[in-house]
């Protein structure tokens, strides 16, 4: 793992934060749907920054929205140049993040997982109470 400096990690922060609000307010695509910036990691020279997103509700049409953030990230590079004070703004490349998904399927399975437990101890306890 690529060590971080202190800040790379402020202007990816930072970046996040403010692509967040730009999505929201400038990107007017009805296909996209809400979008959420989970993270973004910034490379050393500041020349490249994946931008990691997910999408509230279905994960049908994932390729395409993506398609679409990736399509407006010029002008999102732009937009970031009037808002921050950097010597470079990094060009954009949208990914999407895939921790939200294998998060829930882990819950759904701990779930599961404890709803099994419980229908194996409650025989016996029904037999200790008698």
């Amino acid at each position: 793992m690529p060590r971080e400096y202190p800040r790379t990690v402020r202007v990816a922060e930072q970046l996040r934060q403010e692509l967040s609000q730009l999505i929201r307010e400038e990107v007017s695509d009805p296909r996209l749907g809400p979008v959420t910036v989970t993270s973004v990691q910034v490379a050393r020279d500041f020349s490249h920054a994946k931008v990691f997103v997910s999408f509230l509700g279905q994960s049908a049409g994932i390729d395409e929205k993506l398609a679409i953030l990736q399509h407006a990230a010029r002008a999102l590079q732009g937009l970031l140049g009037r808002r921050l004070r950097l010597r470079v703004i990094p060009s954009l490349h949208f990914q999407y993040d895939e921790v939200l998904d294998y998060g829930q399927r882990m819950d759904a399975l701990i779930t599961k997982a404890r709803a099994a437990d419980d229908l194996r101890s409650d025989p016996s306890a029904d037999a200790a109470e008698e």
